[in-house]
């Protein structure tokens, strides 16, 4: 078999890959017709600014087709391990040369199995910190100054991940030959700690990327405001309604691993194997994931992954991310500062009324604003009865313009969806734009002249729509 590595962001050397490729050739050399000259290590450029995750997908498709054996119409099956970023990247390239032509047509799938170990699929929470702090850390740099604009895909909440992700919710990736797996650590090596980043220890995460953040099971849940329920009690406030069902990504399977940080040659997922760690519990998954070859193995490889991850988190803390997204009916963002949204739970639908310790950390993504929030999801299931809401109050409140508050009410099997222990949820809520009919208004001209610098709002708002 053909085996490629990719490698995650402002990598400068392929020393990345530490023994990695050593240990699956002896280990799976006689299998799988592994050799060492059958690997072929990846090399890309990220860390400069200019550099866009398309560019980098471009790049590595003329990059495929240069292999022997390869052309420009044909390129031979291969099996993939990425790490860090390289697994959105590796996702990003399957989208932009074979998304539509492989639902199609399974036949053009060149790659079979993708094993992303510590995948940024839904960014990192250190890619907020900005260029100069980031390429400081020792977990993830060494002195590199990392690329601005991947860097601006990888922050909590991106276009880049939203889009992508969104995409990936129509691959039913089993029919189509193609089995991409997770591996996740959630082990801390307190050896990158700088004693100023509380996010290199963040429970539930490997020091860099969070389990919920690499999981490709995951969901996208659409809101709409709508003006004729108003929320009793609650002046000008109306009702958020689903617009659509959930919708839910293909299950992928994930395996969460104690031992295993994100980086470095101790504990990273990657780095830390050494040629003759054959038994080394990420070498013996990785050749686990080759052996599948069906739907049904899929499956299988799913529920041993399942409970490897149920042991792991034993009476352990698991959680979740929400990433919000706000927006008007007519399609402009709602960003940074002009809205606050409010997590509301109970019978009342208070704020109050949330599990004690829910809350582990939220941030807002300067770019898009959208807001993410990272959860403790064992809390959350406390919630009785299921009773969960949100509010959200966005500016401005009135004037010719404006929004009016917007509140949801789910039912437990929502919040038990929304909740889900190492998955993301993105949330889009759609609010109503009201517009004051004295916005426009047309006066005869046999009134004469006169000055409506000083109108006021009529209050009686137009609906064409």
């Amino acid at each position: 078999m053909r085996l490629i590595f990719v490698h995650g962001w402002s990598v400068t050397n392929t020393n990345t890959y530490g023994e990695l490729p050593e240990a699956l050739a002896t280990t799976g050399g006689a299998e799988f017709d592994l050799d060492i000259q059958h690997i072929y290590l990846g090399r890309y450029i990220s860390f400069h600014d200019e550099v866009t995750m398309d560019d980098i997908a471009r790049a590595m498709d003329r990059a495929f087709r240069d292999l022997p054996g390869n052309n420009a119409t044909h390129i031979e099956p291969f099996s993939c391990i990425t790490h860090s970023t390289g697994g959105p990247v590796v996702r990003f390239w399957v989208d932009k040369f074979y998304g539509t032509t492989a639902r199609n047509n399974p036949d053009t799938w060149p790659l079979k199995h993708l094993v992303m170990l510590a995948p940024a699929n839904h960014g990192s929470a250190l890619a907020k910190l900005g260029k100069e702090r980031v390429g400081r850390i020792k977990a993830w740099f060494n002195g590199v100054e990392p690329g601005q604009r991947v860097l601006n895909w990888l922050c909590l909440g991106s276009d880049g991940q939203w889009e992508l992700n969104e995409k990936y919710l129509e691959y039913d990736y089993a029919s189509h030959e193609f089995y991409p797996f997770v591996f996740a650590g959630q082990g801390i090596d307190r050896r990158f700690y700088d004693f100023l980043n509380s996010y290199l220890v963040e429970p539930g995460s490997d020091g860099v990327v969070r389990v919920a953040g690499a999981n490709m099971n995951y969901r996208y849940f659409s809101l709409i405001q709508n003006r004729e329920n108003m929320i009793r009690k609650r002046p000008l406030t109306y009702a958020l309604e689903p617009e659509r069902d959930v919708r839910v990504s293909r299950p992928v399977p994930i395996g969460v691993y104690n031992q295993y940080s994100h980086s470095g040659e101790k504990m990273g997922i990657m780095r830390s194997i050494t040629a003759d760690d054959t038994q080394a519990p990420v070498v013996q998954d990785i050749l686990k994931c080759f052996r599948v070859d069906s739907a049904e193995d899929y499956r299988t490889r799913a529920d041993e992954l399942e409970q490897l991850t149920r042991e792991q988190q034993e009476n352990g803390d698991r959680f979740c991310m929400l990433v919000f997204n706000v927006c008007d009916d007519e399609g402009e963002q709602i960003r940074e500062n002009n809205y606050d949204l409010f997590l509301l739970a109970g019978n009342g639908y208070k704020p109050h009324q949330l599990p004690k310790g829910f809350f582990r950390d939220k941030q807002m993504n300067d770019k898009c604003g959208r807001l993410v929030y990272y959860l403790d999801a064992n809390k959350m299931s406390e919630i009785k009865d299921g009773k969960f809401g949100l509010r959200v109050v966005a500016r401005p409140s009135a004037g010719f313009s404006y929004y009016c508050a917007a509140e949801f009410h789910s039912d437990g099997a929502m919040a038990a969806s929304l909740f889900k222990a190492n998955q993301t949820s993105y949330v889009n809520i759609k609010l109503h734009r009201c517009v004051d009919k004295n916005v426009f208004r047309f006066d005869p001209a046999s009134a004469g002249r006169a000055s409506f610098k000083k109108i006021k709002p009529s209050g009686d708002l137009i609906d064409n729509r």
